[in-house]
């Protein structure tokens, strides 16, 4: 999972994202909330250490789906440099930086 966070005028936003390659055909969007919604899926994502990625912009397209809905094909490029990032961050025990 990877979550989204956008801070803005009306308050924190957050998208998590569910992938799982064997059973989907690309990411879905696992939960979205704003204000206090948001500050509780960025809890549980530090809590299960699920890293956090900040981009603004991706957060309110992300933030456009439905729950359960598949990101859509004009997404899936930079969601999949992420998933990327997140895969090597893990190999490397964390030792990437972004």
């Amino acid at each position: 999972m990877a979550d989204r966070k956008e801070s803005s005028k009306s308050g924190t936003r957050a998208v998590a994202l569910g992938y799982d390659q064997t059973t989907m055909n690309a990411p879905r969007v696992m939960a979205t909330g704003r204000g206090y919604i948001a500050e509780k899926i960025l809890q549980i994502a530090r809590e299960n250490n699920i890293p956090v990625e900040r981009d603004p912009l991706l957060a309110d397209a992300l933030s456009q789906l439905d729950l359960g809905q598949e990101i859509p094909p004009d997404l899936y490029k930079v969601v999949a440099e992420i998933l990327v990032f997140i895969m090597e961050t893990d190999r490397s025990g964390g030792k990437t930086a972004r």
